[in-house]
C-alpha cells in the first residue's frame, strides 16, 4: 500500500518534525529556485508561454510570475514560474539520481500560497519537504531504468511531487490524497528527446500544473485509484522495467532526500560539471603559467558513460543545445575559464573560436569513473601538457556550494533581470521564508 503510506505520511508531516539541517537545506532549496525562476524568465521559452496563455487569461488573478509584475490564475503561474525556472538549467538536483527537485513543487506551492494566503512559512515549507520527499522517493524506487530508457524524471516524479505539496496545504484527507498522487501519476511527462529545446523547461511547468491540479480535483471529489503507485497497472510498473517502491516508501521520515539536494555551480547538465571543472582548473593554471589557450592542439576527457549518452552533442547551434553539449562546455571553460549564463548564449555558441576549440575535443566513457568525477587534459600547441582529475565537483553532495556562493549566484542571476537594489530584496524575502506569516505577500517585498 505505497500510495496510502506515502498520503498517510505526508498529511502528518509537521513543521516541528523538521530538523534544523533539513529546514536550512529547504530554504537554500526555495532561494535557489527562486533566482531560477526570476532570472529565467528572461530566456525565450517562459516569454513564449506567457503569451501564448496570454489571451485566455483572466483578470484579477492572486499569483505571480516572479519579477514580471505580472498576476495570473493559479494554474497559469504554475506553468510559467516552472518553465522559467528551469530554462537556464540552473537549478538543483538530488544526488543519488537526475531529479531536479524543487522546480515542480515549488512552482506549483507559490502559485497556490498566494491564491490561498494566508500560509506561514512554517505550513509552506512542511508541505514542500512532503512533496520532495514524495517525488525523490518513487524516482529513486525506478532509478535507473526508468531514466535509461529515456524518461526525464525530474517531470515524470515532479506531478507527484506537487500534488502532494499542493494536496497538504489544501488539507486533503488520507483517500483524497490518495487519489491525488494517483491522478498525477496518470500524468508522465517528459522524455530526453526534448533536451536542448524550450520543451525540456516546459516538461517542470506542466508537471507543476498537473500536480496542481489532481490536488485541486480531489479536493472536489474527483475521483481515481487508491494504489495509483503500486498496482499491477500502476504508474512504477508501467514508467519501469524495476521498482523498489515498497522499500523506498518504507524509509520516509528517516532518510531525508531533501538532504541530498545539491545546487548547480555552472547553468548546464549536473553531468558535465565534474569536466568543466577540472577544465577550468586547467584554463586557470595554463594563464599562471603563461600558456595560450588559444593554441591548444587537443583536449581529452575520460568521464561517466552518461556524459555521452546525455551531452554528445558536438555541433550545437543554441545555447539551450549548448547545455547539452560537452564539447560547448569544454571549449568555453578552457577559453574562458568560467561557465555562466554567458557561456551558453547563441552568441556563445556561433562563436567561431568557440567552434574551433570544440572540434579538438574527444571524451570516452569510464563506468569505473563517477557521475562527480573526471579525468581532463589539454595539450597545447607549444606541447605542453596540463591534466587534472576531479574526484568530486564543485556543487556536489561531497563538495556543495556554501552560501556565500549560493547568494552571489542569485544576486548575478536575478539582478540582471530585475535590478541589483530589488535583487536584493528578493533574496532577504525568499531567504527568510520561515518567519513569514503569509508568504502569499512575498512578491510584494521586492516589488518595482
Amino acid at each position: 500500500m505505497a500510495t496510502k503510506a506515502l498520503a498517510t505520511w505526508a498529511l502528518a508531516l509537521q513543521f516541528g518534525n523538521l530538523t534544523d539541517p533539513i529546514v536550512d537545506i529547504a530554504v537554500k532549496s526555495v532561494y535557489n529556485w527562486a533566482g531560477c525562476a526570476i532570472g529565467g524568465y528572461a530566456l525565450p521559452p517562459a516569454g513564449i508561454a506567457y503569451e501564448a496563455s496570454a489571451p485566455f487569461i483572466a483578470a484579477g488573478g492572486n499569483s505571480s510570475i516572479f519579477g514580471t509584475g505580472k498576476y495570473v490564475d493559479v494554474k497559469t503561474a504554475a506553468l510559467i514560474n516552472g518553465i522559467a525556472s528551469h530554462a537556464d538549467d540552473y537549478d538543483d538536483t538530488h544526488r543519488d539520481n537526475p531529479i531536479h527537485p524543487s522546480g515542480p513543487v515549488l512552482s506549483a506551492l507559490f502559485a497556490v500560497a498566494e491564491w490561498m494566503a494566508p500560509v506561514s512559512g512554517e505550513e509552506f515549507l512542511a508541505a514542500f519537504v512532503a512533496g520532495v520527499e514524495a517525488e525523490c522517493k518513487i524516482g529513486v524506487a525506478v532509478f535507473p531504468e526508468h531514466y535509461n530508457v529515456g524518461w526525464h524524471i525530474t517531470t515524470t516524479v515532479g506531478s507527484v511531487g506537487s500534488a502532494v505539496a499542493v494536496g497538504k496545504l489544501l488539507g486533503l484527507d488520507t483517500k483524497q490524497m490518495q487519489r491525488a498522487i494517483s491522478i498525477a501519476s496518470v500524468q508522465v511527462i517528459g522524455m530526453h528527446e526534448s533536451f536542448g529545446t524550450d520543451t525540456k523547461p516546459f516538461h517542470v511547468g506542466a508537471a507543476a500544473q498537473a500536480g496542481l491540479q489532481s490536488a485541486l480535483l480531489a479536493k472536489s471529489g474527483f475521483g481515481g485509484s487508491l494504489e495509483g503507485l503500486e498496482a499491477k497497472r500502476g504508474w512504477s510498473h508501467v514508467v519501469s522495467t524495476r521498482e523498489n517502491l515498497t522499500a523506498e516508501i518504507s524509509t520516509l521520515g528517516d532518510v531525508w532526500e531533501i538532504s541530498r539536494n545539491t545546487f548547480k555551480p555552472y547553468p548546464c547538465d549536473r553531468i558535465i560539471h565534474a569536466a568543466i571543472d577540472g577544465w577550468i582548473q586547467i584554463h586557470n593554471k595554463a594563464v599562471k603559467d603563461g600558456l595560450d589557450v588559444n593554441k591548444i592542439a587537443n583536449v581529452t576527457a575520460r568521464t561517466h558513460p552518461r556524459v555521452l549518452f546525455l551531452t554528445d552533442d558536438p555541433k550545437p547551434e543554441t545555447g539551450l543545445q549548448g547545455k547539452f553539449s560537452v564539447y560547448h562546455a569544454a571549449a568555453v571553460a578552457i577559453l574562458f575559464g568560467e561557465a555562466t549564463p554567458t557561456q551558453f548564449t547563441d552568441e556563445a555558441v556561433q562563436n567561431k573560436t568557440v567552434i574551433d576549440l570544440r572540434q579538438k575535443v574527444n571524451v570516452t566513457s569510464d563506468d569505473k569513473v563517477s557521475e562527480h568525477e573526471a579525468f581532463v587534459a589539454v595539450e597545447f600547441e607549444s606541447g605542453k601538457k596540463l591534466e587534472v582529475h576531479v574526484e568530486h565537483t564543485i556543487g556536489s553532495y561531497e563538495n556543495p556550494l556554501d552560501e556565500k556562493f549560493l547568494h552571489t549566484k542569485f544576486l548575478d542571476h536575478v539582478g540582471n533581470q530585475i535590478g541589483e537594489v530589488r535583487a536584493k530584496k528578493a533574496l532577504s524575502a525568499f531567504a527568510g521564508i520561515a518567519n513569514m506569516t503569509d508568504v502569499g505577500q512575498i512578491a510584494q517585498e521586492f516589488k518595482e
